[in-house]
């Protein structure tokens, strides 16, 4: 993680002594008055409204604990919570994602939630996803929703060029096929906006088995090799020696390319599955679309990074905290948020509370079936990775993409970078 100027000693003495103050406060009068403040990231309009929503309802259930909303950003919320913890101001309820609060775990500054949350809270989320946001057999946040990157398609393009896409997987060999297929009267078949390749690269890497780190926290090594480098090379394939995916594209954003795919420049684009709520706001009428089924190598899996509900451990009211945050993962609530960001919920209640509303339709059935194989992948579990991925992964992928370098020079440099990151 970016610097956190902490003595971990000092911070696990001062951790241990706020966790029984903590326990001695679960166990406080029932009727004591307190409020808690929930800082959410939420952002689209649709999200923002679902949350609040269940804070009202919560807030009118529970008069004796109040839930106050605090609107916080993604952009900034690593370097507030540093500050936060630090000066001792961090909110009851922190909305984050498990690869951000690794490095807050370490630290010591999240509170143990196993002791609070319902057992039916636990039993809901698969065991993989749990995993995400555990150490040592304690549990640091409740996993709420999760992303997947999948691959959107112009229906009408598809069906021109004679390709029909059917199964429960599409192969990266079938992908590559198929967008070299639809390149043809000056259209690329495939646009991927990759201004910020990490994320996607580690994540559909797992699609080859790959691990990129062995060990955890700061202990951890950098592992780079064949499987690591699968997804890169691909992509490097497809846009330099097939010549389907537009280049450009490489250097845009997920939301810059999808004009062109409105005005079939790409037959398809690759990107999180939440993109679908853009799509189907901005396509022009008549546009039609679809989500393809999950991209599979090896196999189907992806990295689960759920976003995270946590409660600081000097929290005063750790037990009303959690008390909120079960109530936050029922189905109906999950569903409502993540039908507003659409992103998959973790519970399979939630998701088929959004299969029922939606009736699969807008590339949902695809979306919920490509969470079936999230789980938690070997970065989760490594404490400078953010500080790697934004020093040094991302201009070494951002220059091979660019075609300025060759794959091998790639893997060096992912590999030496880590050394001198995590030094």
């Amino acid at each position: 993680m970016r610097k956190l100027v902490t003595a971990l000693l000092a911070a696990s003495a001062l951790v241990t002594l706020a966790a029984c103050n903590n326990n001695d406060e679960g166990a406080s009068d029932p009727n004591e008055k307190v409020t808690l403040k929930f800082q959410s990231l939420a952002f689209q309009k649709t999200t923002v409204a679902a949350t609040k929503k269940i804070v009202a309802d919560w807030n009118a259930a529970n008069p004796n604990i109040q839930v106050e909303y605090v609107q916080g950003s993604w952009d900034s919320v690593h370097d507030q919570l540093v500050t936060q913890f630090q000066g001792g101001t961090a909110p009851d309820i922190i909305h984050d994602e498990s690869a951000d609060i690794t490095g807050f775990v370490n630290q010591g500054y999240l509170a143990d939630l196993s002791p609070y949350l319902s057992q039916a809270t636990k039993d809901a989320v698969p065991q993989g996803v749990w995993d995400t946001v555990s150490s040592e057999g304690k549990v640091y946040a409740a996993p709420t929703l999760l992303q997947s990157y999948v691959v959107f398609a112009n229906t009408t393009a598809l069906k021109q060029a004679g390709i029909t896409t059917t199964g429960d997987a599409l192969s990266w060999d079938d992908l590559a096929a198929n967008a070299k297929k639809l390149t043809t009267g000056g259209k690329h078949g495939l646009g991927w906006g990759l201004k910020s390749p990490t994320a996607t690269v580690l994540n559909l890497g797992m699609n080859f088995d790959a691990k990129f780190f062995d060990g955890t926290g700061r202990d951890a090594k950098a592992a780079i090799g064949d499987a690591e480098l699968e997804v890169p090379k691909r992509i490097h394939e497809m846009a330099y020696t097939d010549k389907s995916i537009d280049p450009t594209s490489l250097t845009q954003s997920g939301s810059d390319v999808l004009p062109g795919f409105y005005a079939g420049k790409y037959a398809m684009v690759v990107g999180g599955n939440y993109a679908a709520q853009q799509i189907q706001a901005e396509a022009p009428k008549g546009f039609q679309w679809e989500v393809l089924p999950p991209l599979k190598g090896t196999s189907a899996k992806q990295a689960a990074n759920p976003q995270t509900l946590s409660v600081p451990a000097e929290s005063k009211h750790v037990k009303q905290s959690a008390q909120f945050i079960d109530y936050f993962m029922k189905a109906d609530n999950l569903a409502a948020v993540g039908q507003g960001d659409w992103l998959i919920p973790t519970t399979q209640a939630a998701r088929d509370v959004i299969l029922k509303t939606t009736g699969g339709k807008d590339g949902w059935q695809q979306t919920l079936a490509s969470g079936s194989e999230l789980t938690k992948a070997p970065f989760q579990s490594v404490e400078n990775y953010p500080k790697w991925k934004d020093q040094i992964a991302t201009p070494a992928l951002q220059e091979y993409l660019a075609n300025k370098t060759d794959l091998e020079a790639l893997g060096k440099k992912l590999s030496d970078g880590w050394g001198q990151v995590n030094s």
